[in-house]
């Protein structure tokens, strides 16, 4: 039997972005032509990409960079957006999150070049005070009011996620599954009335196996952890997250963290800030912003537990959009 046009077809669409993979499931009629659609996915990770990237010497962050303390740069309204976004999580994280620590990611070798030991001693020594207390945004333009370097690698690819997201709504496509190697946004539910399930991967770095199971409806997932992303120094392994203290990769953190957020760059964002802060601290500002978040902890002996706080990840009740556990 043909299939009617009303009948729903399940495309899954990707392609390149910020040195990994965007990828888009959709479920829509038969006559639905997928390929202007992708196009505009691309695009949209794109401009973010070349609006936010630190491996883009071109980019108009790296733009904002180079400039001159107190010199006014313009700057595009999606960067000044998400540079405006990321003071207000640094201001509520107590600095925990934190825009400024370019020149940290860059000396210990997170960003396009190796690190230079000469470059992490400087970083060390280098007083910081966090980018909220030092960036002015203001009508189209940002000016920085002391020395600071910008990287927006811990809130890009959220913010990435939601442009996803955004565009597959342009096209008039209420239900989807969209991400950016691993952070991932929910839209409406899938066709057969069941939430869109997310894998929250086992910090393991030899292989990547699945911890749990997330079922979510509108809402937005992001996980941070010390498994993926690391430098060896002087026999030691070292996260990419960054102490925002110290300008050095953290000494001691969670194994893990995701989040369960509204948007994907409020997830991003914030599964960084509470790597820093760990579940002690976190937790209380998981239940004040009505996210839900998994802390997964190492003990002794190698294993892991779990700190679970909000929903889906437990049964208290959820503020922030309608992400829902099965």
């Amino acid at each position: 039997m043909s299939k009617m046009s009303t009948d729903l077809v399940r495309h899954t669409l990707n392609g390149p972005t910020m040195g990994t993979r965007w990828s888009a499931l959709v479920f829509v009629p038969a006559d639905f032509d997928p390929l202007p659609v992708r196009a505009a996915l691309q695009g949209a990770v794109d401009e973010v990409d070349a609006q936010m990237s630190t491996w883009n010497p071109g980019s108009d962050l790296m733009n904002l960079n180079a400039a001159p303390v107190g010199e006014w740069v313009a700057v595009p309204d999606r960067l000044r957006h998400v540079l405006r976004l990321g003071l207000e999580i640094g201001r509520a994280s107590g600095g925990a999150f934190d825009v400024g620590l370019g020149d940290a990611v860059t000396a210990w070798g997170f960003g396009s070049e190796a690190a230079v030991p000469d470059r992490i001693r400087s970083a060390m020594a280098a007083p910081r005070r966090p980018a909220h207390e030092i960036l002015e945004i203001g009508e189209a333009r940002v000016r920085k009011t002391a020395p600071l370097t910008l990287d927006l690698n811990g809130i890009a690819k959220g913010y990435g996620v939601d442009r996803l997201a955004e565009t597959l709504a342009d096209h008039g496509i209420e239900a989807g599954l969209v991400g950016i190697d691993g952070e991932m946004r929910a839209l409406g539910l899938r066709p057969d009335g069941e939430p869109w399930t997310i894998a929250v991967e086992a910090p393991d770095p030899k292989r990547r196996a699945p911890q749990s199971i997330l079922a979510l409806e509108d809402a937005a997932v992001a996980t941070s952890g010390d498994y993926r992303h690391w430098v060896e120094m002087q026999g030691r392994r070292l996260s990419h997250t960054m102490d925002p203290r110290r300008g050095t990769p953290l000494l001691s953190s969670p194994a893990s963290v995701t989040v369960v957020a509204p948007s994907c760059t409020e997830a991003d964002a914030w599964a960084t800030a509470f790597m820093v802060l760990g579940p002690a601290q976190g937790c209380a500002l998981v239940r004040k912003h009505g996210f839900g978040a998994l802390f997964l902890l190492r003990d002794g002996d190698g294993s892991t537990r779990n700190v679970a706080v909000g929903r889906p990840f437990s049964e208290e009740p959820a503020v922030a959009g309608s992400a829902a556990g099965r």
